[in-house]
C-alpha cells in the first residue's frame, strides 16, 4: 500500500490530537499516512496495509470459526453460500482480495467479516432468511465493510491495533486472566471476541455498498429491506439470540429508513429482479429440518450465559435428542457439564463431538481440560498436542501442555512449555502460575 505524506488532519479525516500522534509514529519510522479509500476515492487514514489485512485475517479468522463450532458440515449448503458470495465479490471495488464465504455451526444470529475477506454467517441467521436475495444482502453488507476497509481503519486509529496485529495469542492470553470461572480457566476466545464493532456511519456505508453489489449481481433490492425487517423483528422477540449482531452491527431507525429510501428510489429498477426463494429453500432444506433443535440450543446458550446451568442442560438434552450427532450441541453440552464440574460427563460429550467432526479443534480442547480435572495428565497432553496441530496460535494450549507435563512430573519438558507461554503472555493467573513453577524449580532466580 502506498501512503501519502501527512499533510493535515482535515485531509485524513482525523483530529488534531490523532494527527500529532501520527506524526510521532512517522518520525519513529512507521509507514503511516493517507490512502485512497477503494470505494470513495477519498483520503483515509491508514496504518494497516492490504498485505497486513490479509495476514491478520489469516491468523485470526480460523480461531473465530472454531469458536463458532466450525464450518458447516453440509457441503452442499456451504458451497452454495460460497458461490453466492463470490458472485457478489466479483462486482466489488476490491475483487482481487482472497474472499471466502462459509456458514458456521453457531446458533446465535450474526454474520461477520475479517479484513482480508473471510466472511461467515451462522446457522441462526441462515434459518431466519427467506430467500437468496436476503442472503446476498447479508453477504453484500459484509463485503461493504471489507471494501471500505472499516476494520483496518479502526485498527489504524485505535490502540486495538496491537491486539489484531499481535494476533489471537496476546488477546487470548491477557483476556482470560483469573481462574474463577470456566471461560477464563479454558482460555478460549468466545464468539465475537475478535470481531470489529462498527459505528453507525460504518453500517450505513456498508449498507450502501451491499445494495450496490447485490443489484449489480441481479438481485431484487427488496431483499435488503427483508433482511433488515427480519433483524428488527428478531431483536424484538428473541433479543438474546441477536444480541451480538446488534453489538457489532448497530441498528437505528435512521439507518433503516435510509436503506428503504435507496431501495425505493435509486434501486427501484431492480423490483423485477428475482429473489430466488425456491433456490434458497432447496439449499437450506436440511438445515430447516433441525430448526427446533437449533432453537433449543439458542435457549440453552442464553441460560448458560446467565449462569443457569441446570436449566441450560435441559435444553441441550432436548436438542441432542432430536439431533444426537450435532457437533455444536455436543460441545455446548460438554461445556455445560464442565461448568457443573461433571468432568466425566463433559469428557464423554467431547469425545463424541470428536468423532462427529474430527477436523474441528474445540472438542479436543474440552476433552483435554476435562481430563486434566480428572488427573489423567497423559491423555490430556495428547489432546492439547493434537489441538495445536489442528489450530495453532492460542498460547493457552501451550500453558495446558505445560500443566499436563507438570502433572506427569516431567519437569524439564513442563518448564519448557511454561517458558514458551511466558514469552507470549506475561500477565494473568496462568502467567503467574507458570512463573511461580519456574521459580520453584530453579529455572528463574528471584
Amino acid at each position: 500500500m502506498q501512503t501519502k505524506p501527512i499533510q493535515s488532519s482535515t485531509e485524513c479525516g482525523i483530529t488534531r490530537r490523532e494527527f500529532l500522534w501520527i506524526s510521532s509514529m512517522s518520525a519513529a519510522g512507521f509507514m503511516v499516512g493517507c490512502a485512497a479509500n477503494p470505494v470513495t476515492g477519498r483520503p483515509q487514514f491508514m496504518v494497516v496495509s492490504e498485505a497486513q489485512e490479509i495476514e491478520i485475517d489469516k491468523q485470526n479468522s480460523p480461531h473465530q470459526f472454531s469458536s463458532d463450532y466450525g464450518t458447516l458440515q453440509d457441503t452442499s449448503l456451504n458451497n452454495y453460500i460460497d458461490q453466492t458470495g463470490k458472485n457478489l465479490a466479483a462486482r466489488t471495488h476490491r475483487p482481487h482480495m482472497p474472499y471466502s464465504f462459509r456458514g458456521v455451526n453457531a446458533t446465535y444470529v450474526n454474520a461477520y467479516a475479517f479484513p482480508g475477506g473471510s466472511i461467515a454467517a451462522t446457522r441462526g441467521i441462515l434459518l431466519a432468511l427467506e430467500n437468496e436475495a436476503q442472503l446476498a444482502a447479508l453477504l453484500g453488507h459484509e463485503l461493504g465493510h471489507v471494501n471500505r476497509r472499516h476494520t483496518a481503519e479502526q485498527m489504524s486509529k485505535s490502540v486495538l491495533t496491537n491486539v489484531f496485529i499481535g494476533g489471537i495469542a496476546t488477546y487470548a492470553g491477557t483476556k482470560s486472566s483469573g481462574l474463577g470461572n470456566l471461560a477464563s480457566q479454558l482460555g478460549m476466545v468466545g464468539a465475537g471476541a475478535l470481531l470489529a464493532s462498527y459505528s453507525r456511519d460504518n453500517e450505513r456505508e456498508a449498507d450502501a455498498s451491499g445494495l450496490e453489489y447485490m443489484v449489480q449481481a441481479g438481485y431484487n433490492a427488496n431483499g435488503f429491506v427483508g433482511l433488515m425487517d427480519m433483524l428488527r423483528r428478531t431483536s424484538k422477540y428473541k433479543p438474546s439470540a441477536i444480541e451480538l449482531m446488534f453489538a457489532t452491527h448497530p441498528m437505528s431507525d435512521e439507518r433503516y429508513h435510509t436503506a428503504v429510501e435507496a431501495v425505493h428510489t435509486q434501486y427501484r429498477s431492480s423490483k423485477n429482479f428475482p429473489p430466488y426463494r425456491d433456490r434458497y429453500m432447496d439449499h437450506t432444506a436440511k438445515l430447516r429440518k433441525i430448526k427446533l433443535a437449533i432453537e433449543a440450543l439458542q435457549k440453552g446458550e442464553s441460560l448458560m450465559a446467565k449462569g443457569k446451568y441446570a436449566e441450560a442442560e435441559i435444553h441441550f438434552s432436548k436438542a441432542l435428542s432430536q439431533t444426537p450427532d450435532d457437533y455444536a450441541g455436543l460441545v455446548m453440552m460438554s461445556t455445560c457439564q464442565l461448568t457443573q464440574k461433571h468432568y466425566a460427563k463433559a469428557e464423554s460429550f467431547a469425545e463424541k463431538a470428536k468423532t462427529v467432526y474430527p477436523q474441528e479443534g474445540q472438542a479436543y480442547y474440552l476433552s483435554g481440560f476435562a481430563k486434566i480435572k480428572q488427573k489423567d495428565y497423559d491423555s490430556a497432553y495428547e489432546e492439547f498436542k493434537y489441538y495445536e496441530k489442528l489450530l495453532s496460535g492460542n498460547p493457552n494450549i501451550i500453558f495446558f501442555q505445560g500443566l499436563s507435563l507438570d502433572g506427569m512430573q516431567q519437569i524439564k519438558k513442563s518448564a519448557n512449555e511454561y517458558n514458551r507461554y511466558l514469552q507470549i503472555v506475561n500477565q494473568g493467573e496462568k502467567a503467574k502460575y507458570a512463573y511461580q513453577r519456574l521459580v520453584e524449580w530453579g529455572y528463574i532466580k528471584k
